[in-house]
């Protein structure tokens, strides 16, 4: 009876063993995904970015736009802060890097449309 005990006890050390191996592999697996998912963002003084509306989370709409704006970058400061000027107010204001993207109306490839047609 013991050495049966022994046995299972080896066994089970053994499946923690594969346990702990498949979740270290799953998380660099997931974080490989993350990293690849997320956007580098550049941003320069006197550009026009857009800023995302957090209030929305709270009060969510169909057709309402998360993204407010433009506004023009004044400075970035360290850390992935960005300062911010609002023209409407005619104030700066800083915020996180990560809830602001650029604005590509006014981009001069915008209007540049290219039109490829295929012979048959």
């Amino acid at each position: 009876m013991g050495e049966k005990r022994l046995l299972q006890l080896n066994e089970l050390e053994d499946f923690r063993f594969h346990a702990y191996e498949n979740a270290k592999l799953y998380k660099e697996k997931t974080k490989r995904w993350h990293d690849k998912q997320i956007q580098v963002r550049v941003f320069e003084p006197q550009q026009l970015v857009l800023l995302l509306n957090l209030r929305l989370k709270l009060f969510s709409g169909k057709l309402w736009s998360k993204w407010s704006g433009p506004f023009k970058v004044v400075r970035i400061a360290p850390h992935g802060a960005v300062e911010l000027w609002n023209k409407e107010k005619t104030e700066n204001f800083l915020m996180n890097g990560q809830h602001v993207k650029h604005y590509w109306a006014d981009h001069p490839d915008k209007h540049k449309e290219s039109i490829t047609f295929a012979d048959e």
